[in-house]
């Protein structure tokens, strides 16, 4: 009974580990791409969103990037602070507020357009693997209870 623990308990043996450790290395594999552009991570996929549906809630940024909007809103702050986005009351519920990107925010897009291209070619994975592997990645977030 004491080996079933500890072999459970083992690194290696974790789902957890090699997702986080992936997740740190692919996420910094961004950084020299969206550096020159004054981005992080969070706020490139912040814009990923946005350009892909402009006038979102804020609740619905939220849920579409699995974050809190304690840690979306200091994100919103600073976009606004630099021109990229305003918010605003929404007409329908004013207890939720509309983001919109700014021309700046828009032209943003053009200068990000290599990104995903650039960052694919850092990694050695043929494409047949990188979508199954997303497409696993996304089957283990939707079948994964949230506290």
């Amino acid at each position: 009974m004491d080996t079933d623990y500890r072999e459970m308990m083992k690194l290696d043996n974790q789902l957890c580990f090699p997702l986080y450790a992936a997740s740190r290395v692919i996420t910094s594999l961004y950084t020299p791409y969206l550096k020159p552009l004054g981005l992080t991570y969070t706020q490139y996929i912040f814009f990923l969103v946005m350009w892909e549906k402009d006038g979102l809630t804020v609740g619905e940024i939220c849920n579409r990037l699995m974050l809190d909007s304690g840690t979306l809103s200091p994100i919103l702050k600073k976009l606004r602070q630099q021109g990229y986005i305003e918010k605003h009351q929404s007409t329908m519920d004013e207890r939720s507020f509309i983001v919109t990107l700014t021309d700046k925010g828009r032209k943003l897009q053009q200068q990000a357009k290599d990104i995903p291209s650039q960052v694919g070619n850092c990694v050695d994975l043929s494409p047949e693997k990188a979508i199954q592997l997303r497409e696993l990645l996304y089957e283990l977030l939707n079948n994964t209870n949230r506290l």
